[in-house]
């Protein structure tokens, strides 16, 4: 059974037949909603300008076709063109790992390291700027696509995360206007496979999001969209279990640039369009911090507060089909 959010309603993707369906939800229970329901053309539609009032009066009506929740296969709720991601942006685990880079590499006993770290970060969010790299929109799946751990790896790793769900185009907004652009939260697990991060070929390049963070079914997400007024984005706890085990345990009141900083930041190179998912960083309690990766058969189930639950199942990549053409090479017989 899926847990549902604790907002009045939320939106939610459902698979019907071969296609998918857009859905209103209100507790327990779920039905379709047309383009007349949400007077828009589609979802995004509906987010460049979100009239929640009018789903609420819509879930208090009577009529329509409601089905209980847990009966439906929920898939992501949001469409994006574009995923932004915000990194190193959790206050503490970040001190906890520069503390821990100066104890292996400095003189410094680990309390003056972590009072130095702090002093870096507290500067950093007084004036600085947000660290932002950009997903794959192809990468965003439902947890009810199992995750597939690519065979070129033995390190991939999880992180919770908030994701603000952009509403009303941002373009170079200021950080008091940034809230006016935001439609709704959801949940994303943000993969990453460790030992891509970093190239190996030439480290001058530096980091390689792309390879590290884009594999198919990489960026877990939902099963809700929960609309923004029946969420206090900055103070959220969230958790993320692995087979029944606590690893991330964080709250978002320990953001260093919170989300009108993140939204702000973000608008000022391209404009965040309606329906895109800005990814606000997670906290500790990675696998690398347990120096446990990803195995076949593990379940991770990740939870924000008032947001519900995702449950997401890794699967081993199947091995690749025999090559046809290295086969008749080897003095196979092809068939026709």
């Amino acid at each position: 059974m899926t847990a549902p959010p604790a907002a009045p309603v939320a939106l939610a993707r459902y698979r019907e037949g071969d296609g998918i369906r857009l859905g209103l939800v209100a507790g327990d229970r779920i039905r379709p909603l047309d383009h007349q329901d949400l007077g828009a053309s589609g979802l995004n539609e509906f987010l460049s300008d979100p009239d929640w009032d009018r789903l609420v009066a819509l879930a208090a009506s009577e009529g329509g076709d409601w089905m209980p929740l847990g009966e439906v296969t929920l898939t992501a709720p949001v469409e994006p063109r574009q995923v932004i991601q915000a990194g190193a942006n959790y206050r503490q685990h970040v001190i906890e790992l520069v503390a821990a880079g100066l104890t292996n590499t400095s003189d410094r006993t680990p309390e003056q390291a972590r009072e130095f770290a702090a002093t870096i970060m507290d500067d950093r969010a007084a004036n600085g700027e947000p660290y932002f790299f950009i997903g794959l929109p192809a990468a965003v799946v439902g947890d009810d696509v199992p995750l597939v751990l690519p065979t070129y790896s033995e390190q991939h790793d999880w992180e919770l995360e908030l994701a603000v769900v952009i509403g009303r185009e941002a373009f170079r907004v200021s950080r008091e206007q940034a809230t006016d652009h935001i439609a709704g939260y959801t949940i994303v697990n943000d993969i990453t496979t460790r030992d891509l991060v970093f190239r190996q070929d030439m480290k001058e390049i530096g980091t390689d999001w792309y390879r590290s963070k884009n594999a198919p079914g990489f960026l877990p997400t939902g099963p809700f969209l929960v609309p923004a007024p029946y969420v206090d984005g900055g103070k959220l706890a969230l958790t993320l279990d692995l087979n029944g085990d606590r690893m991330q345990d964080g709250n978002t009141d320990d953001l260093l640039f919170d989300i009108s900083a993140l939204v702000s930041g973000a608008s000022q190179t391209m404009p965040l369009l309606p329906g895109d998912i800005l990814l606000t960083g997670s906290p500790a309690g990675n696998g690398m911090h347990w120096r446990r990766f990803l195995r076949e058969g593990d379940v991770m189930t990740g939870s924000i507060e008032g947001l519900g639950v995702q449950v997401v199942r890794c699967v081993a990549e199947a091995p690749p089909a025999p090559d046809r053409n290295v086969a008749l090479a080897a003095g196979g017989t092809a068939r026709s």
